[in-house]
């Protein structure tokens, strides 16, 4: 087996058909850095249309937050219907946004008050039971969405209200126009994040109260006509290509300094032509076309860390349907925590970051993103590439090489070959894979791509998740969302528990993540980074790369700011020239 460090670069050049002009793992300790904010120079113009570039998948066209699956419709839907709170770096709940929210958690109440004297995009003025009437739609039984979790749930009274058995919710108290008591059957810290437990709906109970909740996903006032209350109003659609907004006279901060904005779904393609040529003002990069745009000179790179990772997940156990739980298998052979470390250690994270995403993916060291900057833990080593390291923590373990084929036994002297699932979804998927089995080859483990190929990604998933047998470990990626609690991917009783691993040890962890001692600062912090600690440690599911997302700002955009929580409107931007400036 071969132990140098520069192995890396040599296995990954070959499956591309040439050599690498300098050695990959030499440039692993390189570090791209962007600014999340940027002001622009310029005197402003007069109103003017912003051109906004949707780079990728088109929208679905269902415009409202109770009822949007797929991300592009939401971001279109937050220029129009922003949401009821704002939140911090963290996705932490503070009173930035439209309402005031007190948490109560003794009583497990929270009480939301908004501010009198606002309206909804139509003129018609907006108060609590606009707040109030998501909990009856999303809860009721004729609901055709996808939003009925925690948020409401937990409600009391929810549960009754949900089955038919009553038509009030208990534990929503209206206290008068503008003012909402909320009562909780669980409470924990999880709440006070975004997305974390407290509904951010906002919606037009004047137009959505005549329409049956069965008929209201397919309707014109969720697909052609919504009604918001953010800074532009929707004013036309071209199905799966374009949306226009003009600027809304009745925006509660007051009306933005632009006329209009434009949205429009481009291809990756071609949005750095696109860009280049002066043809949009604001677009999500491609990470993978970084070479041809950073040094452009007409747009400024904003960026910032994801709040997602790529993972490699090892089988551990079985959904045990009965139980409603994960049925975890110590006899397993990647139940074996050396055997897992070593799988880590044997893997160049680093230099995949740096030779296929030109640096702006880079080693995960947790399975909390950078962009919880409180509660990340950014000095937690994680693993790097040390395949020495590897093939020790094998020999120590027992796993050894006793037949002389190149790749270690189990520990009851069996050969064993572990079948790897991941799912064909980028150009580099193939030969990132390959680079994947060779790097374990390498250090004595045989590993063999599950069917011989990549899987299309419904397929994959649905594999994973039904615990095929011929799966021992898999390649994916998720999002975290604002609220860092990942027990919905690890709990003992989730079924997105991919990997089926439970212990007493993360149960307890788990528990003190939801308990209310987390509602101190410095308690959270430590149980946060205790539970970081743990899962790092025996790596159920071992974190690769983590990634920066991109954004180009044209230079006649007098500031934009990308940042977690940015309280950055669009009543503080203005243009300074007619038309997007072109290289």
């Amino acid at each position: 087996m071969l132990k140098n460090k520069l192995f890396t670069s040599a296995i990954i050049a070959s499956m591309l058909g040439g050599t690498l002009s300098v050695p990959i793992s030499a440039q692993e300790n390189d570090t791209i850095s962007f600014e999340s904010s940027v002001t622009h120079a310029g005197d402003p113009i007069e109103g003017g249309t912003v051109h906004y570039a949707l780079v990728g998948e088109a929208f679905a066209g269902v415009f409202n937050n109770m009822y949007f699956s797929m991300g592009v419709d939401g971001l279109v839907v937050s220029f129009f219907n922003p949401g009821l709170y704002g939140y911090d770096e963290n996705f932490t709940i503070d009173n930035s946004g439209f309402a005031d929210i007190v948490f109560d958690p003794d009583n497990k109440q929270v009480t939301v008050t908004i501010p009198e004297g606002t309206f909804w995009d139509d003129g018609e003025p907006l108060d609590i039971d606009d707040v109030i009437v998501p909990y009856y739609i999303v809860g009721h039984p004729d609901y055709t969405g996808v939003r009925y979790g925690i948020a409401f749930s937990n409600v009391v009274g929810m549960d009754e209200y949900n089955s038919g058995d009553t038509e009030d919710i208990a534990g929503l108290e209206r206290i008068d126009d503008y003012t909402l008591r909320i009562t909780y059957k669980d409470f924990t810290s999880s709440i006070l994040q975004s997305g974390g437990g407290l509904s951010a709906y906002v919606e037009p109970e004047h137009i959505l109260k005549d329409i049956p909740i069965a008929e209201l996903e397919d309707s014109d006032q969720v697909r052609q006509n919504p009604v918001g209350f953010g800074p532009f109003k929707l004013v036309s659609i071209i199905p799966s290509e374009s949306v226009t907004f003009e600027a809304n006279e009745h925006y509660y901060k007051g009306k933005p300094n632009v006329d209009a904005l434009v949205v429009d779904v481009v291809n990756p393609s071609q949005i750095v032509a696109e860009l280049k040529a002066g043809n949009y003002d604001i677009a999500t990069l491609p990470s993978d076309q970084f070479e041809t745009f950073q040094d452009a000179t007409n747009f400024t790179i904003l960026g910032q860390e994801a709040n997602f990772y790529n993972y490699i997940g090892f089988k551990m156990g079985v959904w045990d349907e009965a139980a409603g739980e994960v049925a975890y298998d110590p006899n397993r052979v990647l139940s074996n925590k050396s055997l897992r470390q070593a799988m880590a250690y044997a893997i160049d994270n680093d230099s995949i970051g740096s030779r296929f995403y030109q640096g702006l993916r880079f080693n995960a060291n947790s399975h909390i993103t950078p962009i919880f900057k409180t509660l990340y833990n950014a000095d937690q080593e994680g693993y790097h590439y040390d395949p020495d390291k590897s093939m020790a923590l094998l020999a120590e373990a027992g796993f050894v090489d006793n037949d002389g084929d190149g790749f270690v036994e189990d520990l009851n002297g069996e050969p064993f070959t572990l079948g790897f699932a991941a799912p064909n979804t980028a150009e580099v998927s193939e030969v990132i894979a390959q680079y994947y089995l060779q790097a374990w080859a390498e250090v004595g483990i045989n590993v063999e791509l599950v069917d011989g190929n990549l899987m299309e990604s419904n397929a994959f998933y649905e594999r994973v998740e039904q615990d095929d047998p011929a799966i021992d470990l898999f390649q994916g990626a998720w999002t975290i969302g604002g609220d860092p609690n990942q027990y919905k991917f690890y709990g003992r009783d989730v079924f997105w528990n991919d990997s089926r691993f439970a212990s007493d040890e993360l149960d307890a962890l788990h528990a003190r993540l939801n308990s209310n001692e987390t509602f101190d600062e410095a308690a959270r912090i430590q149980a946060y980074h205790d539970w970081q600690a743990y899962m790092i440690d025996e790596i159920p599911l071992l974190p690769t790369l983590f990634a920066y997302s991109l954004t180009a700002v044209n230079n006649r955009v007098s500031q934009y700011d990308v940042s977690t929580g940015s309280d950055l409107d669009w009543t503080d931007i203005y243009l300074t020239a007619d038309e997007p400036i072109a290289e």
